[in-house]
């Protein structure tokens, strides 16, 4: 019988910070607080709202004027003037949407209102997602190395709604020192037939498993460390182009922007 070693998620309690911030010193303070350790291999998730805390931001709702644009989404989605401006601005990409919702592309994730979170900032405000999120990604990768010598992936996660389905799970924005995608074009399913879905999608499914651990906000939990995943890690830079695909080849933007008549 064979002795396997079981992947682990250990979610790490953070203080909560008001005010920008270094997110190494802060991770660093995290891992001793918690009597944790990063060791060779590990992958650490973090969760974007706290990048954006770290990086200033959040925008004060008031303080926004809505330009043209933004008042052309706010009357057609019926949002309200600033959310639909700052939605505008987010946003690389508007598909439509609904009442209250925009569903938009912002650095490569699709997502309603442009990612942006209201239910973990203070009242009047609004948290965007982090800038940069590769290079921040990369950055945190760079220093554990100089700190610990050692090795680790790391992924930046939000939580998202899934097409049709109740609830939210975890999406990974950015990452680094980790393949983000399995190649699974060589390999066959259990009847020997060649696999039609060729990729797995190693980070987005290392997100979602973080993020059932790390709570939606108000636990605090913004670090999380998974260990023995079997993940792939990397020295090489990652291309965000690697985790996503254009629209035009999503099958369910084709699916649903297709005009059909029933």
């Amino acid at each position: 019988m064979h002795n396997t070693v079981q992947l682990s998620v250990l979610p790490l309690l953070a203080e909560r910070m008001e005010k920008e911030f270094d997110i190494f010193e802060s991770l660093l303070r995290t891992l001793e607080n918690n009597h944790a350790k990063l060791e060779e291999g590990d992958v650490l998730v973090i969760s974007t709202k706290y990048v954006s805390n770290s990086q200033g931001r959040i925008v004060n709702l008031d303080g926004i004027v809505a330009s043209e644009e933004g008042r052309k989404i706010s009357k057609e989605f019926r949002l309200k003037s600033e959310m639909a401006e700052i939605i505008t601005r987010e946003s690389d990409k508007i598909f439509g949407g609904i009442g209250g919702f925009v569903i938009t592309s912002s650095d490569n994730v699709m997502a309603p209102n442009a990612g942006i979170d209201k239910s973990n900032a203070k009242k009047g405000k609004a948290i965007l997602y982090p800038t940069d999120p590769y290079l921040t990604a990369e950055q945190i990768r760079r220093k554990i190395f100089l700190k610990f010598f050692i090795h680790v992936g790391i992924i930046l996660v939000d939580s998202r709604l899934m097409p049709a389905r109740i609830g939210t799970s975890g999406v990974a924005v950015a990452c680094a020192g980790i393949e983000p995608v399995l190649d699974m074009r060589a390999k066959k399913d259990l009847d020997g037939n060649s696999l039609k879905v060729t990729f797995q999608a190693v980070v987005d499914n290392l997100a979602t498993i973080a993020n059932h651990r790390m709570g939606e906000g108000a636990e605090s939990k913004p670090f999380a460390i998974i260990k023995n995943s079997d993940a792939r890690l990397t020295d090489r830079r990652i291309n965000p182009s690697e985790m996503a695909i254009s629209p035009d080849q999503c099958v369910y933007v084709r699916g649903l922007s297709s005009s059909r008549n029933t």
